[in-house]
């Protein structure tokens, strides 16, 4: 039997750039440790491009060194220390995106998060939101000891939250994402509203369908449940 939305229990979210805007907060931790090392601060929009690729693309960026650098990994132990001192001050939902929780929660369906940011930074920013209490299952970078795009996060995030991974829709803003959701056995949505770079093209990713704005999920879901 084919997938419908109608089979679907559980929607499952990347993190960084899908359900919750980080970048204001990623950035202020670069731009401080930039600030630091007598750097310029970084574009804010070079920055927000980075921001779904994690601590070592941003400061690859930020500093325009490459990871095999003496100064690295110091430059980036300290950027994950300042943020992770200031992991929500100004991080929040997406616009939306409240609607699109409280949609799924009123309809008899579950969600959670499955991200590679690592757990002592995903935790505590999911608890600052007041979201850890409503999801399903929160997985990690590193729960299971691999991250996407390789689907164990996927297939361990279903078995949390009760769910086949037919039963299942993976919502993400970069090709990783949309992979790890395809390899598992899931729908995926593709998230156009968030953190992509100029050359990046969600149309090709063969997602099941590209969303523009949050509330096209809620529209995704009525129009196939």
């Amino acid at each position: 039997m084919s997938v419908t939305a109608s089979n679907i229990k559980t929607v499952l979210f990347d993190l960084d750039g899908t359900l919750v805007d980080t970048a204001p907060d990623l950035a202020n931790a670069l731009n401080t440790v930039l600030a630091e090392e007598g750097r310029e601060p970084a574009p804010y929009e070079r920055i927000r491009a980075e921001a779904s690729y994690g601590g070592k693309a941003l400061v690859a960026m930020g500093f325009g060194i490459k990871e095999t650098d003496a100064d690295f990994e110091r430059l980036r132990r300290r950027f994950l220390q300042r943020y992770a001192d200031n992991i929500c001050v100004e991080s929040k939902l997406f616009e939306g995106m409240e609607a699109v929780l409280s949609h799924i929660e009123h309809n008899h369906r579950n969600w959670g998060v499955v991200t590679n940011k690592p757990s002592y930074l995903t935790d505590p920013l999911m608890q600052a939101l007041g979201l850890t209490q409503r999801a399903a299952c929160i997985v990690s970078g590193d729960t299971t000891g691999k991250s996407k795009p390789d689907p164990a996060p996927m297939h361990y995030a279903c078995e949390l939250s009760g769910a086949r991974v037919a039963e299942c829709v993976y919502i993400g803003d970069a090709q990783r994402d949309i992979e790890a959701g395809s390899r598992a056995g899931m729908r995926t949505l593709a998230a156009s509203f968030g953190y992509l770079k100029n050359d990046d093209d969600p149309l090709s990713w063969n997602a099941d369908f590209v969303v523009a704005h949050p509330r096209e999920i809620i529209e995704w879901l009525q129009q196939h449940g």
